[in-house]
């Protein structure tokens, strides 16, 4: 009852009655609401209202869900980042437009405390200083919800009359002439079906809720004013009129910096690719350019779980940000070459000379590095036919010879006729990196991908693959969309390519088809190499699960859950390689269930296709403790050391006769099928006395070295071709 009424309290602070409107409780027991109070009154304690705010915000952001209105929860870390980016000062005016529970509004309040403090939080704040702080910071939200949580919020932070509104930023007038010094927001990215209808004093015409945020707050900003947003990936690219309309505003008003995160910020609520707009409208009329930061690590795994890692760009983010905003106030150089994560400096103009003016630094880095080259620069499209495939439909489709090109993947088809004659390159629309760009002698049928050939002898075809091969990781990142990500034919045009005479490309090309002769001798060994073992008639004929035993039970270190061993998932498995080394660890008890144990010496063997057929095996060496964990696609072979040496056992099933078997001997779907156990255990095998297997392991160990001296040699001069094609970009 006490809660009930709370609101006709006259006695209590209007904030509270505003909480506790309408408030009830989700239960009728008094036993319940007994428990519930000791339990509190028991385990918390506190000594100042800055600790009770902190146990508040760690509540919502253990209890945060995806609200109704397409609202998520900002991670703590990344709320915190933008705030310092955006650098709020203590007389500034800041407001959120979309404040949910306040966190932002509360990150902006915490980080002027710390900026005016010596001894004690805040203690070079006057009172007048506080007083009027706590006027400044403004929230806003359409949730009724959200604006009692983030109420409770601010009074729990110290503030008896936070200034929290219910107000729908988008299709409400009232307070549209209000500004503000500072603006920091994750709005939601959710547009209600059938579009919002908002009022017609926006920039953008647009029913787009995220367009639409961007605009307001861009448009509310005081001369001076600053914002930091957190904004989808269709912000940064989508080619629709409303969001290129948006984006030419901001590069010509306010936008100074692009901070890409990594796509999992959101997880477990969401997987969208996110980035951070800065905007400052003071520092974009003092800069022609826009500084484009990429965070690939925030400090957590990208899983559901959002585990903490090692890695964390953010800090490095951060400095690379506050050393560009020096440089323009100094009216300095910024040196970008120095900053430890990555970081491009763009023109203005040459993103707005880009026909979708994308917001992505990874679309202006060719442009970043040709500046340096000696030779002449032409546009693509003047050096090139640039044609997009075409589609073959089953109207048109019709079985012959011609190879159908698309995707990056080997023909799955092959066609009646061509459509490029010739030796041409295609660079795929989509589809797996390394098959993006391609270089085909014969005739093909082009489909999924765009394809160059050279309009006159100027240009020598195979240099020009080579040139764009080496950036290949750069056109891979143009791609844009939500699904299944694409680039076209129309992001390659104004690429400017280094054009040296056709004499220098000739040298180039002969100078890199030569070591690439090598390195295909090389790969020759590499791929080909399999350890042979000729059985005597003199040796023991034996099955393989009597010399060994096969899945060894787990329970041997089921009393060790606190204990932190080494992880292997299968990707970490190499083919043809004898020895792994795991480079993540688990507990014990995490992994316990669902994965597959093994320690020290044991041989591990996948048992799915095709990682099987591909030979993935290889011997546990350097185990966090002397035990591992990892997938259960993985058969775990412990010898027994009196019989048979480990290394032999690996060259029995790494050779071609054991994996040809065992191809004919799998089960399962034809998607994905299993070797089965019986077969490894009952795989018959020649056992030598152990003087002559030490003697076998020896002679294959200096075969493998051999292989090893033919790995180096690919990775030497694979670097060669990269040196040479990079002298021509201009590239050290």
């Amino acid at each position: 009852e006490a809660v009930e009424k709370m609101e006709e309290n006259p006695n209590i602070p209007s904030a509270f009655r505003d909480i506790f409107r309408r408030a009830y409780l989700p239960y009728n027991d008094p036993a319940t609401l007994r428990m519930f109070l000791k339990v509190i009154d028991d385990g918390f304690h506190y000594s100042q209202s800055e600790m009770l705010g902190d146990a508040f915000e760690y509540l919502l952001s253990i209890l945060g869900t995806q609200g109704d209105a397409g609202q998520f929860r900002t991670p703590r870390h990344i709320i915190d980042f933008v705030a310092a980016c955006v650098n709020p000062q203590k007389g500034d005016v800041i407001c959120d437009p979309a404040c949910g529970t306040a966190g932002f509004v509360i990150a902006a309040y915490k980080h002027i405390l710390k900026q005016n403090t010596k001894t004690n939080s805040g203690d070079l704040l006057s009172a007048e200083d506080r007083k009027k702080l706590a006027q400044n910071l403004i929230g806003l939200d359409i949730d009724p919800m959200m604006v009692k949580l983030a109420l409770a919020n601010m009074y729990l932070h110290g503030f008896q009359d936070p200034h929290i509104y219910e107000y729908d930023s988008l299709t409400s007038e009232d307070k549209w002439d209000d500004t503000y010094d500072v603006v920091l927001a994750n709005p939601p990215f959710m547009t209600p079906k059938g579009g919002i209808r908002p009022h017609k004093r926006f920039t953008t015409q647009a029913n787009k809720a995220e367009v639409l945020f961007v605009d307001l707050i861009s448009s509310h900003l005081t001369a001076n004013g600053r914002a930091g947003i957190i904004v989808p990936n269709g912000i940064v690219a989508t080619t629709q009129t409303a969001y290129k309309n948006l984006r030419k505003i901001l590069i010509e008003d306010s936008l100074i910096a692009v901070i890409s995160l990594p796509a999992g910020v959101f997880q477990p609520y969401s997987g969208v690719k996110t980035s951070i707009l800065i905007l400052d409208k003071a520092l974009s009329k003092k800069s022609d350019s826009v500084l484009f930061i990429k965070v690939d690590n925030d400090g957590f795994d990208l899983g559901s779980q959002r585990k903490e890692i090692d890695k964390n760009d953010l800090p490095h983010a951060l400095n690379g940000y506050s050393e560009y905003v020096r440089t323009i106030k100094n009216g300095s150089v910024f040196k970008n070459e120095f900053q430890k994560v990555d970081c491009i400096l763009v023109k203005k103009q040459i993103i707005l000379n880009n026909r979708d003016l994308i917001l992505s630094g990874d679309r202006y880095k060719i442009a970043s590095t040709i500046s340096k080259s000696n030779y002449i620069l032409k546009p693509l499209l003047k050096i090139a036919d640039i044609k997009k495939g075409s589609t073959i439909t089953k109207r048109t489709a019709v079985e012959g010879f011609v190879p159908v090109v698309g995707g990056g993947q080997s023909p799955a088809y092959y066609h009646n006729k061509a459509n490029r004659n010739g030796a041409c390159i295609t660079i795929s629309s989509s589809g797996a990196y390394s098959g993006f760009i391609n270089y085909y002698k014969e005739d093909i049928y082009a489909s999924d991908c765009t394809t160059l050939q050279p309009l006159n002898e100027d240009v020598l075809i195979k240099y020009l693959y080579y040139a764009l091969k080496i950036k290949q990781n750069v056109f891979y990142k143009l791609q844009v969309g939500a699904g299944q990500p694409h680039v076209y034919s129309k992001d390659f045009e104004n690429i400017q390519i280094p054009l040296p005479p056709i004499e220098i490309q000739e040298q180039i090309v002969a100078e890199i088809e030569g070591y690439q002769k090598i390195i295909d001798g090389a790969k020759m060994v590499v791929d080909n190499y399999k350890p042979t073992i000729s059985i005597k008639p003199d040796w023991e004929i034996v099955e393989l699960g009597s010399v060994c035993e096969i899945n060894p039970k787990k329970s041997e270190v089921k009393d060790l859950g606190e204990l932190e061993v080494s992880f292997l998932p299968m990707a970490d498995l190499n083919e043809n390689e004898m020895f792994f080394k795991a480079k993540d660890s688990r507990l014990i008890k995490d992994v316990y269930k669902g994965y597959t144990y093994f320690k020290e010496n044991d041989l591990l063997l996948a048992k799915v296709t095709p990682c099987f057929e591909n030979g993935k095996a290889g011997l546990a060496k350097n185990l966090l403790n002397g035990i591992g964990f990892g997938s259960s696609e993985y058969f775990v072979l412990r010898a027994n050391n009196k019989l048979i040496k480990s290394e032999l056992i690996y060259y029995y099933i790494n050779s071609y006769e054991f994996l040809n078997r065992g191809k004919t001997n799998m089960s399962g779907t034809s998607g994905l099928q299993r070797l089965y156990k019986d077969f490894v255990s009952e795989y018959v095998i020649g056992l030598p006395p152990m003087e002559e297997q030490e003697t076998i392991v020896k002679q294959i160990e200096v075969e493998q070295k051999i292989v090893e001296s033919n790995k180096q040699l690919i990775e030497i001069y694979e670097q060669k071709i990269k040196d040479r094609i990079a002298q021509v970009w201009g590239e050290e």
